[in-house]
């Protein structure tokens, strides 16, 4: 089998990361005089790093961050001095998403809540959960597209399943009738039994 045949067979076979460096790879064990098993392992484990990297590329992309750049390193924790760092940090643990906890951030608008939430969504996939982030008025609105085109109990099922729900900016603007009547249909629905 010669290289381009190899590669076609990596690409059918799903392993594209190997592909992707598999010239490169031959040439470093033939400059370093590399141990087959060496060369095998340094293969498996760029198809490793591209799937990881990939998966969470994906999981950033399904969460929907308004702002995926936020995160703890480039957090000011000057900006607010009463803030419990040690607590935040804990958060982005995921240990509470483990034991199947909540957590609520209340504070005036410019403190950092919606940075600080992403930033501990953005950690949490890094340790393998599922995130949804959600701003309220589109979490609701969501609900109300889902009721009328009669997906509402799949959209619920998932909105309940998903590790953490992030539902940000609650209480920032007015919510129409409808819409209440969504937030208090979506309150009932996480509080029931199949959390």
């Amino acid at each position: 089998m010669n290289l381009i045949e190899l590669n076609r067979a990596l690409k059918q076979l799903r392993l594209g990361g190997i592909a992707a460096v598999l010239e490169t790879r031959l040439l470093q064990a033939q400059a370093q005089s590399m141990a087959p098993i060496d060369l095998i392992s340094c293969l498996i484990s760029d198809e490793l790093s591209r799937r990881s990297n990939r998966l969470l590329e994906r999981r950033q992309k399904q969460a929907q961050f308004r702002d995926p750049q936020k995160t703890l390193e480039n957090f000011d924790f000057t900006f607010n001095k009463k803030l419990n760092r040690s607590l935040v940090f804990d958060l982005a643990t995921a240990g509470f998403i483990a034991k199947h906890d909540d957590a609520l951030f209340l504070g005036p608008p410019g403190t950092g809540k919606s940075h600080l939430a992403q930033a501990i969504g953005l950690a949490a996939i890094q340790q393998g959960y599922r995130v949804l982030y959600r701003e309220t008025h589109t979490l609701l609105d969501e609900i109300a597209e889902a009721t009328i085109d009669g997906s509402r109990k799949q959209h619920m099922e998932l909105l309940a399943t998903v590790p953490l729900l992030i539902i940000d900016d609650l209480g920032m603007r007015k919510l129409p009738l409808r819409l209440r009547i969504s937030w208090r249909s979506l309150c009932a629905a996480m509080s029931g039994p199949a959390l």
